[in-house]
């Protein structure tokens, strides 16, 4: 110490403003290092894992889709929107193009809706009297993530949003529970949140991330790691022409009775049956 009593000498001010001093759970880049993954894991499954007993979540429905489906208000005035564009440019290809996938989108946004109405009808009927059954879990994420978090909002329900971060800029959708919307850097642990509490896996529509889900889901079910729970595909005829999956018992690497791990939907009242039967409950 220097004779002034309150500052410290160079040699102690260089020992105190090295990292090593920083005590190890404040010291950030201590925390990133490879060696410290093993600790950054634990902590992604804690934080969500305590969070979600803090609000009383005891059990929850995977519902699972593109982020790419918008609401029917939206893909309407995109319609027009695209119509307009391709009427004062009659030769412009990209402007035809545009105008189909604005139409495929409209025509697709059912899908939203339906995920909507499903988010409120699971949502009021099994949360109920402060029990939270059931609870709608998503990825956080826009189109049929926000659906199913949106309908579950506006019957003044809980639902959780697991993010995830990624190189593009991702924001989560607006209707998620404050305090569970998590956001993670691992996608298994994610993937083990998804299903820790998870008594149905509903899929819609939706590119590499809901068949990574739908299929990781189905491995562990046929594989007997998780009891078996709902699996119900959501629009029969997108499925059977994505995925044949006849073919794949015709040729043996799945059992003809792999088959019966699903179900199909076209409605959110037809998926929420399909899992009141497997419980036994009123639909």
């Amino acid at each position: 110490m220097t004779s002034e009593g309150n500052k410290l000498d160079p040699s102690m001010r260089k020992i105190m403003d090295d990292p090593s001093f920083i005590k190890a759970y404040l010291d950030g880049d201590f925390l990133k290092r490879d060696e410290l993954r093993p600790a950054r894991l634990q902590l992604e499954l804690l934080k969500a894992e305590l969070s979600q007993q803090e609000h009383d979540i005891i059990s929850t429905i995977c519902v699972f889709g593109s982020a790419r489906t918008p609401d029917e208000d939206t893909a309407r005035r995109d319609v027009e929107e695209a119509r307009r564009h391709v009427e004062s440019n009659p030769d412009d290809a990209a402007a035809a193009a545009q105008l189909c996938r604005a139409e495929r989108d409209l025509k697709n946004s059912r899908y939203y809706e339906e995920a909507r109405k499903l988010g409120s009808i699971v949502s009021s009927t099994c949360q109920m009297q402060g029990r939270c059954e059931f609870v709608i879990v998503t990825g956080g994420g826009p189109g049929i993530m926000e659906a199913a978090n949106r309908g579950a909002h506006e019957v003044g329900s809980k639902s959780v949003g697991l993010n995830i971060s990624l190189p593009y800029e991702q924001y989560p959708n607006p209707y998620v529970t404050p305090g569970l919307c998590f956001n993670f850097h691992y996608f298994a642990i994610r993937k083990m949140h998804f299903l820790m509490r998870a008594k149905a896996l509903i899929a819609f529509p939706g590119g590499f991330g809901t068949m990574d889900e739908l299929f990781e889901t189905l491995t562990l079910v046929q594989t007997e790691k998780i009891k078996r729970v709902p699996i119900v595909l959501f629009g029969r005829d997108f499925w059977e022409e994505v995925i044949n999956f006849k073919a794949l018992a015709r040729e043996g690497t799945i059992s003809p009775e792999d088959i019966d791990l699903f179900e199909y939907a076209e409605t959110a009242q037809e998926a929420w049956d399909i899992i009141s039967r497997f419980y036994a409950l009123e639909a």
